[in-house]
């Protein structure tokens, strides 16, 4: 009796040891989603296109440049986003091409006349920036490097390589990330491959970066992307019962892994 009663205790165990094993050796997958993120200050659009896409439960990070030289009320509307759970993040002070800027300048100075007075005058307004898109998308590893402690996630844009599974445009656990441009008139975007790109997402866990500028209804000119395709993207959203996420929260998900 006692041999049989041992015997089933070892069994027990040896289950047990292998399903925490099991367990252990599985990393910790994201729910799939999408960051949809905004660059610029186009903030009296990205306010209507937060009270058409609300109906949604969406989440946007809208990635603001020359904060100083915004109007009062349009600082009130960012301050109403983010008391709504929209993050802030931050696209430069002046707005500059970072490596047109470093063929003349250094790396100091950039971050004297870029970064800094960006999140000094954020600060002042209750933006908490931990965010940061590179104005064009254009990075280097050197920038990466000198931004990295300022920042704890940094966005640049991927270009097309035609098929999913090669975009640099999902989140890969690290804190350099790399966005899918959603602007109508962009030279990459299409419907159809949007579609693919999230269907990708769905089908393998991933979280999608998309980039956009100037929300409206027809479009008039660049860096423009139609309330039609916002709105197509938080329907996808809902029915596949994905999720919304911000850029900051990609930080918090790096770190659980």
């Amino acid at each position: 009796m006692k041999r049989s009663c041992l015997k089933i205790v070892v069994i027990v165990s040896v289950i047990a040891l292998g399903s925490y094993e099991t367990k252990l050796s599985k990393p910790k997958q994201n729910k799939a989603g999408v960051v949809i993120s905004f660059d610029d200050a186009y903030i009296d659009e990205w306010f209507e296109a937060d009270r058409l896409l609300k109906k949604y439960d969406w989440k946007a990070t809208f990635c603001v440049c020359r904060i100083d030289s915004i109007g009062a009320p349009q600082i009130k509307k960012l301050q109403q986003l983010q008391n709504k759970g929209h993050e802030i993040a931050g696209h430069g002070y002046h707005h500059y091409n970072a490596i047109k800027f470093l063929k003349t300048n250094t790396m100091d100075a950039y971050m004297k006349q870029e970064i800094d007075p960006m999140r000094t005058s954020m600060k002042r307004w209750g933006f908490n920036v931990t965010s940061f898109a590179y104005p064009y998308g254009e990075r280097s590893d050197a920038l990466d490097k000198a931004l990295a402690p300022k920042f704890k996630i940094i966005r640049g844009r991927a270009f097309c390589d035609e098929i999913p599974e090669k975009e640099g445009c999902y989140f890969r656990n690290s804190k350099k990330v790399y966005a899918f441009d959603i602007d109508n008139n962009h030279i990459h975007f299409s419907t159809p491959y949007l579609l693919q790109l999230l269907d990708y997402a769905k089908k393998k866990n991933k979280i999608l970066i998309l980039c956009g500028h100037k929300p409206v209804q027809n479009l008039t000119g660049n860096y423009q992307v139609k309330m039609e395709t916002l709105e197509w993207i938080c329907k996808y959203i809902q029915r596949n019962d994905m999720k919304f996420y911000t850029l900051s929260d990609l930080d918090k998900l790096k770190n659980t892994h």
